[in-house]
């Protein structure tokens, strides 16, 4: 945010003490910032800079008479894509491919396999190999309950 944007009696989402909490702007400080309160806590805290403030948590303006406040809300996550349909996670298309491959594969395949089939879809890493080797490696430490067998140094068949 920039400092004139502040406004006194605002209330704004702040990063105090590296929490994200919401703070009411009381004063300016005589020494530089702003003198606010915690809403959380009702504790005094001093905001040094504008940059330690995100965003509004609520319009500043007050409302017209029987009109209610409007609440600035950060947008949520869909949990499913446009389609409708949950997204697989990295191992379960995994286990998609591999029970239809007609041999052990390793990690690389298994990634370029997903994407192929449209199972699954790097959300941008740079080694998503690395990730899901990792993941296969922390569900064989199941024992017999592991959904994955290895059949040869960074080979990897489901269990039947």
């Amino acid at each position: 945010m920039k400092k004139a944007d502040v406004k006194i009696g605002g209330e704004y989402f702040a990063k105090v003490t590296n929490k994200k909490v919401t703070v009411r702007i009381d004063a300016e400080n005589s020494s530089g910032g702003w003198d606010a309160t915690n809403l959380a806590t009702n504790k005094k805290v001093r905001i040094k800079t504008a940059a330690r403030l995100q965003w509004p948590a609520r319009a500043v303006t007050t409302p017209a008479a029987g009109e209610p406040k409007r609440v600035l809300k950060k947008k949520a996550k869909s949990e499913t894509p446009a389609g409708g349909e949950k997204k697989l996670s990295c191992v379960k298309a995994a286990l998609q491919v591999l029970e239809t491959a007609s041999q052990p594969m390793n990690s690389q395949e298994m990634i370029t396999a997903m994407v192929e089939q449209n199972l699954w879809e790097s959300p941008g890493g740079k080694t998503p190999h690395a990730t899901l080797y990792s993941a296969i490696l922390r569900d064989l430490k199941r024992g017999d309950e592991s959904r994955f067998v290895k059949t040869e140094r960074g080979r990897f068949t489901v269990r039947v």
